[in-house]
């Protein structure tokens, strides 16, 4: 497994970890992935999956980076205090590796979450601060209303069907050290024979040929695709440990140029 740096914070974190939306598959995905390197477990209130997380991670907590966030509705200063207090109680720790607002809330001020976000970090809470599905406006409100600490990660939908960020925010991440934490970099299974989509694209042909050519999985390329972005790592889902194996053998190694061409060609 290789490893790329969360943000500005010189702490190294996997280019695979694990995403635990809608996750069912109890202890063993989770110690097999933190076994194959991919310590970044990534969770939410909103889930429902923390205590699952807690329990999978019991005795091992020091060998997981631990991701979790604060759903919306919870983004008044007080509630975010509450909200971090009974997330760490569902996972059975003291402290939160990442803690990330979930969605923006136009209806909260913006300065009052982030100050409140702060305030757990100076208690030891929290070791690092993040969002997801925001903006690049809304990552520049956020940490303008910052004073004390910087937003290390911005969690959001990407893959080889789901592009929109390449349009400003993924350079705008690039270029300020924010690291692009990318859900459902497998596009829900469509990108690895789930739905009526595949077996009918051009992407679908052009993923096969480069699997065949790499002596990779189809998942594996289209991982792979995603990672090789600079400030970019993935926390595919999966509730089998046979999946897990596959996902996280999509690092430690990179496509050749020109496959990274004919995929960004064929998924335009």
């Amino acid at each position: 497994m290789d490893y790329k740096e969360l943000g500005t914070t010189s702490v190294r974190v996997p280019e695979i970890g694990l995403g635990t939306w809608q996750y069912r598959g109890g202890t063993e995905p989770i110690l097999r992935t933190i076994a194959l390197g991919g310590n970044l477990i990534d969770t939410a209130e909103r889930y429902g999956t923390e205590s699952a997380v807690g329990e999978a991670i019991r005795g091992r907590r020091q060998e997981v980076f631990l991701a979790t966030k604060v759903a919306p509705e919870h983004l008044h200063y007080n509630d975010v205090l509450a909200a971090a207090d009974s997330s760490l109680r569902r996972l059975g720790t003291d402290h939160i590796d990442l803690y990330q607002v979930h969605w923006p809330n136009p209806r909260v001020p913006i300065e009052e979450t982030m100050r409140a976000m702060e305030a757990l970090v100076d208690a030891g809470k929290v070791r690092f601060i993040g969002v997801s599905n925001f903006s690049v406006a809304q990552v520049k409100a956020a940490q303008a209303a910052m004073s004390k600490h910087r937003i290390a990660s911005n969690q959001v939908r990407y893959n080889l069907l789901d592009r929109d960020i390449e349009r400003e925010l993924l350079a705008y991440c690039q270029q300020n050290r924010i690291t692009v934490i990318a859900y459902s970099p497998l596009a829900q299974a469509r990108l690895t024979g789930g739905g009526s989509w595949w077996g009918r694209s051009k992407l679908n042909d052009t993923l096969q040929r480069i699997a065949k050519e790499s002596g990779k999985t189809p998942a594996q390329v289209a991982l792979n695709w995603c990672i090789a972005k600079p400030w970019v790592i993935a926390i595919p889902k999966t509730n089998s440990v046979a999946r897990i194996d596959e996902n996280c053998g999509a690092s430690g190694w990179r496509l050749s140029p020109e496959q990274m061409a004919a995929l960004n060609a064929t998924a335009e």
